[in-house]
């Protein structure tokens, strides 16, 4: 589908007027009209602009003309992984769990490896398979060749380190203690809460990126600890397989 077609169809889903999207990007209704007539393309400024209004990249306004992959784990991109920026607009070169609103999330190739082999086995690739792709991919991603220059000196491993220390004073009855915690998408794990009164009640944000980890019971059984965590609070609770029948532990400001 070529740009002309998917500024069209972006603007009639958005229930838009030509007059009304030209009027939030700052050009005429002409320019609207030439642009889905075919005539011209928007220039790169209005291109930002149009990927900020419609939520998609760049890329997807211009008919994804190149396939996009994320410069850190290699995960194709498609529009609602890719990273934001902190003033919300899209960074095309990363993935949410990458590139967490302006902050990178991986600071360990080897970390990354272990993150990113569980997804891949049984997708035509055996750990041992997958473990030697991501050994000679990784090396080659943008952000790995200018990890010096792009990384922050350890500051996000360090606030990392914080949190895991937090989380385990805590000590919550029956939940082993927390190594690691990884980068988690918002909508993948927003559970809703059921409360005392009967509302279940929702705490994330889907579009946003926090630190989490999934932590089996030590006694057992089907419910696992979930962890979620950001700068502003500590979240945790159990479920039971796929996020089933969640039950809120503790909900704490930080």
């Amino acid at each position: 589908m070529g740009t002309k077609n998917i500024l069209h169809e972006l603007r009639k889903q958005s229930g838009m007027s030509q007059g009304e999207l030209a009027e939030k990007v700052f050009v005429t209704r002409q320019a609207v009209s030439r642009w889905e007539n075919g005539e011209t393309v928007p220039n790169t400024e209005t291109l930002k602009l149009l990927s900020d209004l419609f939520h998609v990249s760049i890329n997807t306004l211009l008919g994804s003309p190149r396939q996009l992959i994320c410069q850190c784990c290699g995960m194709p991109l498609q529009d609602e992984i890719i990273s934001h920026e902190k003033d919300g607009s899209l960074n095309e070169d990363y993935c949410k769990w990458c590139y967490a609103d302006g902050t990178y999330t991986y600071n360990d190739m080897d970390e990354m490896i272990e993150v990113c082999i569980p997804h891949m086995v049984g997708e035509n690739f055996t750990e041992e398979q997958a473990r030697d792709y991501l050994k000679q991919k990784l090396p080659g991603l943008d952000y790995w060749k200018r990890y010096e220059e792009l990384s922050d000196d350890g500051e996000f491993e360090a606030f990392k380190q914080q949190l895991i220390k937090e989380i385990n004073d805590l000590h919550i009855e029956g939940m082993p203690k927390v190594e690691k915690l990884n980068a988690l998408v918002g909508s993948y794990v927003n559970l809703a809460y059921p409360l005392p009164s009967g509302v279940a009640v929702k705490f994330l944000n889907d579009g946003s990126t926090y630190l989490g980890n999934q932590l089996e019971s030590p006694l057992g059984g089907d419910r696992c600890f979930g962890v979620l965590a950001n700068m502003d609070f500590i979240l945790i609770c159990t479920y039971e397989a796929e996020g089933k029948n969640p039950e809120l532990v503790l909900f704490k400001k930080r």
